[in-house]
């Protein structure tokens, strides 16, 4: 989960992304935000992310995420 964490920090280093829960729903990381943290994802953990799984409710909060890159691995 670090490395996630770190992603997203480089991307966005004003946000408690321990705690957030909302993401995407609560507008805190926009489309194009996201699409960084996809690729950024898929470069760190050597992994393809379809687009069929760009859905909020896998970019949500960390834990989600998480739970995506394993699912791909």
């Amino acid at each position: 989960m670090e490395t996630i964490l770190e992603i997203l920090e480089d991307i966005r280093d004003d946000v408690d992304y321990e705690t957030a829960e909302d993401l995407v729903d609560g507008k805190i990381l926009n489309s194009f935000e996201v699409l960084q943290v996809v690729s950024e994802l898929n470069d760190a953990f050597d992994i393809v992310i379809p687009a069929s799984e760009v859905v909020a409710e896998n970019f949500n909060s960390v834990k989600a995420i998480h739970a995506l890159v394993q699912s791909l691995q």
